[in-house]
């Protein structure tokens, strides 16, 4: 069964939005999921609690990349606020759909820039002149194949079945 994935995902595949890093980033948030091998590096640049700036490193599959840039393009000029809002559906709705084997994409980039906005903030709780990379690890704890914090790519229900949408939202084919 082949994939297939909308103009929108492609798009920002080929030609990705913001990628690059931050010097003196404000905030760093990395997510690696080492099963899937993707791993998201967001650097934000915060002005007046609005993200003035948003840049990112991907390593991974097409999904990813387009899933970076389309949530760099989604949080640049929002305040911290809106910016923790942004959900993993918000992002996959925007890049017109993701095949249901790589909906997990959009969790990460999503919990990515999370981890950029809370590096940013634990700085600034803490007076420190540099913020602290917050770094989330997707990979599943032995015992839990599901891990925390991996809910329904759909609705973000935290039911785990193994598959790709959860009882509420029924099977995506």
């Amino acid at each position: 069964m082949a994939m297939k994935y909308s103009d929108t995902v492609l798009d920002h595949f080929t030609n990705p939005r913001n990628v690059g890093e931050i010097e003196n980033a404000d905030g760093i948030g990395e997510v690696g999921n080492p099963s899937c091998g993707d791993i998201m590096t967001f650097y934000i640049k915060v002005k007046d609690e609005k993200i003035e700036d948003v840049k990112f490193k991907t390593f991974g599959c097409g999904a990813a990349i387009a899933v970076s840039s389309m949530i760099s393009e989604m949080a640049k000029g929002k305040t911290l606020e809106e910016a923790l809002k942004i959900q993993n559906k918000d992002v996959a709705k925007e890049l017109e759909g993701l095949p249901a084997q790589k909906m997990h994409c959009s969790n990460l980039g999503a919990d990515a820039l999370h981890a950029a906005i809370h590096s940013y903030q634990s700085a600034k709780e803490k007076g420190l002149s540099a913020p602290p990379k917050v770094i989330i690890d997707h990979e599943h704890e032995e015992g839990d194949e599901h891990g925390d914090g991996c809910g329904c790519p759909s609705c973000e229900k935290d039911e785990h079945t193994g598959a790709s949408t959860c009882s509420t939202c029924g099977p995506e084919e």
